[in-house]
């Protein structure tokens, strides 16, 4: 498949035009100076960080929803079985990632399970949906279903669910995609190809439509003398000038990549086995890790690294009653 590649300067002068910042690495905070800040522990491997309009945390651990509040208290606010991904509607719907129950769930702002928002798509049930992006001005989400793929069997998927609730497949044959996200204007989606240590970029045509996947950076590998075990993209999230922060699994870091694909920093992550990534904060400009203190059968860790980077909400604006 032949591609058509764009410089950065092209880049950033195309995007300086279209009234885009653009951050670059002299913009961003030093590693060397950054500390990753343990908020809190929990039994299990962490993941899918997400903040409510009320400022609540949440974080997904075993088969538990946990709620937590920046001072680090916590409590377990649902059970579902296998939590992961997880994003907040404008009415206060969360919709949360189920592997044990093949499904997208919806789940009410009291943690009332609803009727799932997707199980199926095209007669075939959902095999282990894993993280979710949502497209709000049109209504849909996009979501990453990687169950049962690796490297030697790509059978993952990538899907849509429209305003009506219909699931469509939006790409397939993937080495277990993961971490899912959609730029604010709806036409890009990044897609972390966990097996293959890459993220991959979509043109977006329509609401679940896409152009050929391209390959957006290909990771640093895993260096074990530095105690890194595994080199996987997990959970993703955008700050405000279109950087893409990616939880770096088995590396303890976060990875940091322009709208061009380029490293532009490497940031601690707490926790050995970096799943996913959140800005929240007072101002929007911290960053929420989740993942396990060493391999996935230890305690999971909650830590915050305080950037001074604005991030992007990924939180609908509230609806009034």
């Amino acid at each position: 498949m032949r591609t058509h590649l764009c410089c950065p300067t092209v880049i950033v002068i195309l995007c300086a035009a279209a009234g885009i910042s653009v951050a670059t690495a002299a913009e961003l905070p030093d590693a060397a100076g950054l500390k990753a800040v343990k908020l809190l522990e929990v039994p299990h491997y962490s993941e899918g960080v997400v903040f409510d309009h009320a400022g609540n945390g949440y974080l997904s651990q075993d088969d538990t929803i946990v709620q937590f509040a920046l001072d680090g208290s916590q409590r377990d606010w649902a059970k579902t079985g296998a939590p992961n991904g997880h994003k907040i509607l404008a009415d206060g719907t969360h919709l949360v990632c189920d592997a044990s129950r093949h499904a997208v769930l919806r789940l009410s702002s009291e943690a009332k399970l609803l009727e799932p928002a997707s199980t199926e798509c095209n007669g075939k049930p959902l095999r282990g949906p894993n993280d979710l992006s949502l497209d709000t001005p049109h209504g849909g989400f996009y979501f990453t279903d990687p169950g049962g793929s690796d490297d030697k069997n790509p059978i993952g998927t990538v899907h849509y669910v429209d305003s009506k609730g219909v699931t469509h497949l939006v790409d397939q044959g993937l080495a277990f995609p993961n971490g899912i996200v959609l730029t604010p204007d709806g036409k890009t989606l990044y897609v972390g190809e966990s097996k293959q240590n890459r993220v991959l970029v979509y043109d977006v045509l329509s609401p679940g439509k896409v152009g050929p996947r391209r390959v957006l950076a290909n990771l640093p590998a895993k260096d074990e003398k530095l105690g890194q075990i595994d080199n996987q993209p997990d959970g993703m999230c955008l700050d405000a000038a279109g950087n893409l922060y990616v939880a770096h699994y088995g590396m303890r870091q976060v990875q940091v990549l322009s709208p061009a694909g380029k490293l532009l920093a490497r940031y601690p992550g707490g926790n050995l086995t970096t799943s996913n990534v959140a800005f929240g904060g007072p101002a929007l400009d911290q960053l929420f890790v989740t993942g396990a203190l060493g391999d996935e059968k230890n305690r999971g860790g909650l830590f915050r690294l305080d950037l001074g980077v604005k991030g992007l909400s990924v939180l609908p604006p509230a609806k009034k009653p």
